[in-house]
């Protein structure tokens, strides 16, 4: 799978990308991530990609025509449009790729959101910044927008991390133990993984449960079953409390 991100800050993803499972996948070929400079694809001088929205208000907005030229680029790689035309009836896009504007008012991300996009071939992520983006490039350019949370960030770059980071986990031959995906919270609906521990067995009087080092895999497999529903239960317990608060 190729991942595609268009921002105006590609050094913030150097560090992330380049450590641990990311990496790993990377090298193996299994996942590439390209890094796309919103700035690269701007026709002034002072490489401008922002300005101030219409109607008046604070800040600046991320200006359309950058964008759309960044995709057309992205088309030499593999149709997305048939940019002889911008109307949006016209627009032919390649069923193996998805592009996704992070904006507030976007759909909740979830797993199951995340294991959908996995099944694609490209997806290119529109990171947005300042008072947000042109509406033009959500309407006309994006396949949809998603959301990670009920909170607003500075920009989609921590969103495109997240997003990257939750779908490459899901592919094949990423993680080391192909089953690790299978017991693991939001695997299933309404499923949180049950607790683990590690050595020692004992740690400042904290213990390991005793069903643990039974050796006994029916009774652990029974006590992961109940503790993973426990967890489900005292999840749903927490927000309600906090809902009464």
């Amino acid at each position: 799978m190729t991942f595609h991100i268009i921002t105006i800050f590609p050094k913030i993803f150097d560090s992330y990308f380049s450590e641990s499972i990311v990496k790993r996948a990377r090298e193996k070929k299994l996942v590439d991530i390209k890094i796309h400079n919103l700035r690269d694809y701007t026709s002034d001088k002072h490489k401008t990609v922002d300005d101030t929205p219409y109607g008046g208000g604070a800040g600046v907005v991320l200006k359309v025509e950058p964008i759309f030229e960044c995709l057309k680029a992205i088309n030499f790689q593999f149709s997305i449009f048939n940019f002889q035309t911008i109307s949006k009836s016209k627009i032919n896009k390649s069923k193996k790729t998805r592009i996704i504007l992070f904006s507030a008012k976007g759909k909740r991300y979830t797993q199951a959101e995340a294991k959908r996009l996995a099944k694609y071939d490209n997806l290119i992520f529109i990171c947005g910044r300042y008072e947000g983006v042109d509406e033009r490039a959500a309407k006309h350019l994006a396949d949809e927008e998603i959301s990670i949370g009920d909170y607003v960030l500075t920009g989609g770059e921590i969103p495109a991390m997240a997003v990257v980071d939750s779908i490459a986990r899901l592919l094949p031959g990423v993680l080391g133990n192909a089953e690790s995906p299978k017991e693991e919270s939001f695997s299933k609906k309404n499923y949180l993984e049950y607790p683990q521990y590690t050595k020692p067995k004992e740690f400042q009087g904290w213990k390991v449960p005793k069903t643990l080092l039974s050796g006994n895999h029916e009774l652990i497999n029974d006590w992961r079953n109940k503790q993973s529903k426990g967890s489900i239960k005292l999840k749903t317990q927490k927000s309600k409390r906090k809902a009464t608060t």
